[in-house]
């Protein structure tokens, strides 16, 4: 938890005790299936934690906002966004149904009350419910989350004037590596985020956010 404090405050108890919560269960499902990378359990906090509260930095989702995690797996960034934001309501999918039921376990234990999953391959969710933003957390490659993100998104209002381009409805990944073939085969032409230059820590170098808006 300390390395989440360097860089979020002004938690609340409940949510301090939401975030402080999340080690022993997830220490505990991984031990009964593979959740996450056995060898990343004890950092925890660093690499799937704080990796998922980046979107955080940027982004100040509004209440009643909706958002869809898009192949969570563990539950990730969506459990620790919706600790940081509890009036947003999120959806967070999957292929693999175990792993949603450590999330069911682990949001109910802790009271998240404002996560809902849903056992689904991504290629087969149809667009009948609409999203103010899709996240993402190194599931594909930029043209297949950007192909299966775009019917899944609401439509913004290019008619009217934006002052800040976070607030429109948009694909929000977390990706690392050198990005530029995967960007140009996207035909897409996202904001880009250097995490590095927000987390001083080694895991961040060559990780990076991106932010393509629905237009």
């Amino acid at each position: 938890m300390e390395i989440i404090h360097q860089y979020f405050s002004d938690f609340t108890a409940t949510q301090l005790t939401q975030l402080e919560g999340l080690y022993d269960l997830y220490k505990d499902w991984n031990e009964k299936i593979n959740v996450i990378s056995r060898k990343d359990i004890d950092a925890l906090y660093e690499k799937h934690i704080l990796h998922s509260l980046a979107i955080a930095t940027v982004f100040d989702f509004k209440p009643n906002a909706k958002i869809l995690d898009l192949g969570t797996g563990g539950g990730f960034p969506g459990v620790p966004l919706a600790i940081m934001f509890p009036e947003v309501q999120f959806t967070l999918v999957d292929s693999i149904n175990k792993k949603l039921k450590v999330i069911d376990e682990v949001t109910t234990t802790l009271n998240i009350t404002n996560v809902t999953t849903k056992h689904s391959r991504v290629e087969d969710l149809k667009g009948e419910q609409k999203y103010d933003y899709v996240v993402s957390r190194a599931v594909a490659q930029l043209r297949l989350l950007w192909q299966w993100s775009k019917p899944m998104l609401k439509k913004n209002n290019t008619s009217k004037a934006i002052d800040d381009a976070t607030t429109m409805h948009s694909l929000i990944c977390l990706k690392g590596g050198d990005l530029a073939q995967e960007i140009f085969e996207s035909y897409t032409k996202p904001r880009v985020w250097d995490l590095h230059t927000i987390f001083k820590e080694e895991f961040f170098k060559e990780k990076y956010m991106l932010q393509v808006i629905n237009i």
